[in-house]
This record gives structure tokens, sequence and C-alpha cells, in this order.
């Protein structure tokens, strides 16, 4: 009976996409944690909120044929709970109305419209090639840099444009804004291929040419282990190599690239949807933990 009843919360958590969110919400907190600058509720809630909007509205514009045929229990679940999807979505959404209107800049108004925008692209067939109407996510190799491009810009221009904006005494350079934003790009990309491997045939029936579609397979994984090194790079090179934040972060990389490693097409959806998006939250448990050590012990 337990076991039964947690894993239907845990498909309501992962498959509802509040996970997800959680986690988008996490990488803003991460933001705030490495700049040494108080949280924003308010952009935290809007970037959750954001995400959970985006996340079920792609579900919903995406849907299949027969959902209830789909090999993925995930699909299944989503349509088999289609009127909670699309009240969550809608909650969401209103969430989003006053915490735009009153808490965000202008600057940060036109940051995530610009987001916004994009994102309803990265779905909707706007895009007319070869006479046929396609969304951004259909562009060869373009899938996988967006969605890194939407969480990197979401989850650490929005904080820094936003604490910029309300505090005229803060001020983030730009070298520094632009090291947080690639190393937040290259680790988003890195944990999102191996949702694209895993797609793979699925990818090549739908004609999306992701990057495991155009490199294959092996030199995907290749490419995902190259990411994080590079990160790992960025990290040493411009950060104290002793400093807590350091070794917290470069923790979380090493068990990523294990789990990518450890990931193939028999592992299940909880595989991907807890553990590997999960990385993102546990960057910032780490950083928690790491902060609570350093200020016991020094």
């Amino acid at each position: 009976m337990f076991k039964r009843l947690g894993i239907q919360f845990l498909d309501l958590l992962l498959f509802s996409n509040l996970f997800i969110a959680l986690c988008a919400a996490a990488q803003a907190l991460v933001t705030y944690h490495l700049l040494k600058l108080e949280s924003n509720p308010y952009i935290v809630g809007f970037v959750f909120c954001s995400t959970l909007l985006i996340y079920n509205l792609s579900m919903v514009l995406s849907k299949p044929k027969h959902p209830e045929q789909s090999p993925f229990r995930r699909v299944r679940w989503i349509f088999g709970h289609y009127k909670f999807i699309v009240f969550i979505t809608i909650l969401s959404f209103v969430c989003l109305i006053p915490l735009g209107l009153f808490y965000l800049g202008i600057k940060s108004k036109l940051l995530m419209a610009f987001l916004g925008g994009l994102s309803l692209a990265y779905n909707l067939p706007l895009i007319k090639l070869k006479n046929k109407k396609i969304g951004l996510r259909n562009l060869p190799g373009i899938k996988l840099f967006l969605i890194a491009l939407v969480w990197s810009f979401s989850c650490v221009l929005l904080p820094i444009t936003e604490a910029e904006s309300s505090n005229p005494n803060i001020h983030i350079s730009w070298i520094t804004t632009t090291l947080l934003v690639v190393k937040r790009f290259l680790f988003v990309c890195a944990i999102t291929i191996p949702f694209d491997i895993r797609d793979l045939f699925q990818d090549k029936i739908y004609e999306l040419k992701t990057i495991p579609v155009i490199l294959g397979e092996k030199k995907a994984w290749i490419f995902c282990q190259a990411l994080l090194i590079l990160y790992i790079v960025l990290l040493f090179f411009f950060s104290n190599k002793f400093d807590l934040d350091t070794i917290g972060l470069s923790l979380t990389v090493i068990l990523t690239g294990w789990l990518i490693f450890k990931s193939n097409f028999k592992r299940n959806e909880y595989y991907y949807f807890l553990f590997l998006d999960g990385t993102l939250l546990l960057q910032y448990i780490m950083l928690s933990f790491t902060s609570y050590i350093g200020s016991v012990f020094v």
C-alpha cells in the first residue's frame, strides 16, 4: 500500500512538472547564493510558475493522437489526468500575472517576454520550411541549445537583472554574469542530451534533428561529458579552488557525469526525471550544505 502511494505521489510530482519547476526555483536560488545576494521570493516564485506553465503547455500542445497507447508512462499519466494538468497550468498563469506586473522591473519584463516568446515558438509551428510549418524545436540541432538558453537566462540573468534594478548599490560585472550564464548553459545542455538519446528513435520518426540524431549515440555521450569537463575547467579557472561553493558544485558535476554515464535505454523514466533533472535541485542542496559546514567549522 505504502509503495503504491509512494509511486502515485512520485508520478504526481514528476509528471505534472511540479518537480522540474521546483528545480528551476532552486537554480534561481543557486544564483543568489553564488553572488552572495539576498534571495527575492517573488523572482523565485516567478521562475517556478513560468517553468510550470511552459513545460505543461509544451506537453498539451504536443499531444499525440493516442496518448493512452504511448510507450512512455509520463505521457499516459499526463493525458490520463488532463483536467488536473490544465488546472495547474491555468493556476500558474494566473499567479504569473501579479508577479510579473508588480514585482518585475521593465528590463526583467522585457527579458521574460523574450524568453516567453522563444518558449512558445519552440513548440508552435510558426516557421515555414519546405512547405511545412514547424516549431523552433524542429530546426536541426537547435532544440538542446534553446532549452539551455531559456534556463540559463531565466535562472541567472533574471535574478541579476532584477537585483540591479531594485537596488542601485548592487552591480554584477558582465564577466561574472557571463561566466554564470555560460556555466549554467553547459550544465543544462549536459543533462538534457541523455533525454534526447533515450528518445533517439522517436525523434527520428518525428523528424526532430536533435544532437544524438545528428552525431549518433556514442558521440552524443562524449559531447555530454565534454560539456561537464568544460564546466569544471571554467569553475576552477575563474574561482578560488578551495572555496566551499567550488567544492560543492564540483561534487555535483562529478555525480552528474556518473549518472549520465549510467543512463541508457533500459532505465525507466524515474531515472531521468528524478535523478538527472534532480541534479538541478541537488546543486542548491549541496551549496546549502557546504555553506552550513563552513559556518560551523570556520
